[in-house]
């Protein structure tokens, strides 16, 4: 009998004395020899950020048997130390820091299967691209990039290196945000023909984005594509669908010196740390009393001069607060979309109208600042939040009971933790898995609507990059199969 293939990552001779050893005891348990013979698989995160602790605590504890943190980089060693005082608090052996122009070194000396990105949107592609050239695969968050030159660096590596990447779009993986794919593929408003949605920040949330560096394009790409792009990538996967044509304009209008001053400010100011008029001012942040940001940003500012809460009405600010985009899918779908960055109220309001019927879909989301740890429930859905509701053409309301999670992005986040480090992942109907190409079809638009913004012309996606192949979507309706006619209805003649 000829021996099992050796697994990645194990040299011949460990692997056989694992093997012989486990077959001493192949008696007691199928499942234990095949835990013995698969060994954890190695990640190194790439940007220890706040967004960082959700994969660093997902490995170090809930998923320790099937996963380990072998490596931690950043630009900012201060963060690094946090983020290795974490695996200490987490019980679990340190792993080694090292510094952004170390990245090559760590992969030789560390040897992860996968590095995880979580730095600066604008420095995705970079390493994206310098992982999967060092024979890793990469996960990344989203955006996948921030730019049609960097998204190109990446579908190219992608397709010479045939490494895997993951754009870990969270809110597929939400309960109610499936309810929504699972109805729409259910046939139940037929095929859809145009969408309407409409997404909300609050002045709590949404004004974070100004004093963070996401308030330069440079590093984000704006809000078209720091956020929206999770927003284009839930309808293009709802719809099974891929963008074809943008039109988009946008505005700032409130996050500007001259609302400071409508506000009853004398001036913008350089950061609220060191604000004059903190005390009159209602978008004030303080770094100091909070432990988790003061730990991760206003301690460390001495070794990169970063602030963390830089004025929401500086000048240096040229990113967007006002967007509405105009999407051409290429199965002729139509999106209407509206971002709007200083509302009343945070979360949205989506509409399907199909060739049956129309599905309504509101989710209100919990008001809450990114400070910098898991602790924080990070997009969750404030209590009786979500709204669903389906309308049949000619026919009464039905609203639907509203699937539930728990935790941040509306239970999305562990199930997504669970599809990314479990060995034995169920199949997923919904195929909510991303690669580089739906990570690229979500920034794309983002990318349209920027170019819209300035030459106030619209922009095919075609145009923008080559390569980009359409996903494996779930099977969607026919678009081209028989409609039931609707009921006819007696028409009442008016009093007049």
């Amino acid at each position: 009998m000829s021996l099992p293939q050796t697994p990645a990552g194990v040299d011949r001779r460990t692997f056989v004395k694992t093997l012989t050893a486990a077959g001493l005891a192949l008696g007691a348990a199928p499942a234990a020899f095949a835990q013995a013979v698969a060994p954890r698989r190695r990640f190194a995160i790439i940007g220890c950020g706040g967004r960082h602790f959700m994969y660093q605590d997902a490995i170090e504890t809930t998923y320790q048997a099937h996963a380990q943190l072998v490596a931690l980089c950043d630009l900012n060693p201060g963060r690094v130390e946090v983020a290795q005082a974490r695996s200490t608090k987490n019980g679990t052996p340190v792993p080694p820091g090292y510094s952004h122009v170390d990245f090559e070194k760590m992969i030789k000396e560390t040897k992860p299967d996968f590095i995880i990105v979580t730095t600066v949107d604008a420095t995705h592609a970079d390493y994206i691209v310098r992982g999967l050239e060092a024979g890793c695969d990469v996960i990344t968050e989203k955006p996948l990039t921030t730019t049609a030159a960097m998204c190109q660096r990446i579908l190219d590596a992608t397709k010479r290196t045939g490494r895997h990447l993951r754009v870990t779009f969270n809110y597929r993986y939400s309960p109610p945000r499936t309810q929504v794919k699972d109805i729409l593929m259910s046939g139940e408003i037929g095929d859809v023909l145009s969408v309407d949605f409409h997404w909300m920040l609050n002045t709590t949330h949404g004004a974070d984005y100004f004093r963070r560096w996401h308030g330069e394009k440079k590093n984000s790409g704006g809000l078209m594509i720091h956020k929206a792009s999770h927003h284009f990538d839930l309808v293009n996967w709802w719809l099974g669908a891929m963008p074809a044509a943008v039109y988009a304009t946008g505005k700032r209008e409130f996050y500007t010196p001259a609302m400071a001053k409508r506000l009853g400010l004398a001036s913008h100011h350089e950061r609220c740390h060191t604000c004059p008029e903190q005390d009159k001012c209602g978008f004030f942040m303080s770094l100091a009393n909070s432990p988790s940001l003061k730990a991760l940003y206003l301690d460390q500012e001495k070794h990169d001069g970063y602030f963390r809460d830089q004025c929401v009405f500086a000048p240096r600010i040229d990113i967007e607060d006002t967007m509405n985009v105009l999407v051409t899918y290429d199965n002729q779908v139509t999106l209407a979309y509206s971002l709007n960055a200083f509302n009343a109220w945070e979360g949205y309001h989506v509409v399907f109208n199909g060739t049956k019927g129309r599905l309504e879909h509101t989710i209100v989301e919990q008001i809450y600042v990114n400070a910098g740890s898991s602790d924080a429930a990070q997009g969750a859905i404030a209590d009786g939040g979500v709204t669903t509701r389906v309308i049949p053409l000619r026919g009464a309301p039905r609203q639907q009971e509203p699937w539930t999670g728990t935790g941040s992005h509306g239970g999305g986040d562990k199930v997504m933790l669970d599809e990314i480090f479990l060995p034995d992942a169920p199949a997923d109907k919904y195929l909510r898995a991303s690669n580089e190409h739906a990570g690229a079809a979500s920034i794309l638009v983002g990318v349209a609507a920027n170019e819209c913004f300035k030459t106030g012309q619209p922009v095919k996606i075609a145009d923008l990059v080559t390569g980009l192949q359409t996903p494996k979507y779930a099977p969607m309706p026919s678009r081209t199969g028989p409609v039931p006619m609707p009921e006819r209805r007696s028409i009442r003649r008016g009093a007049g």
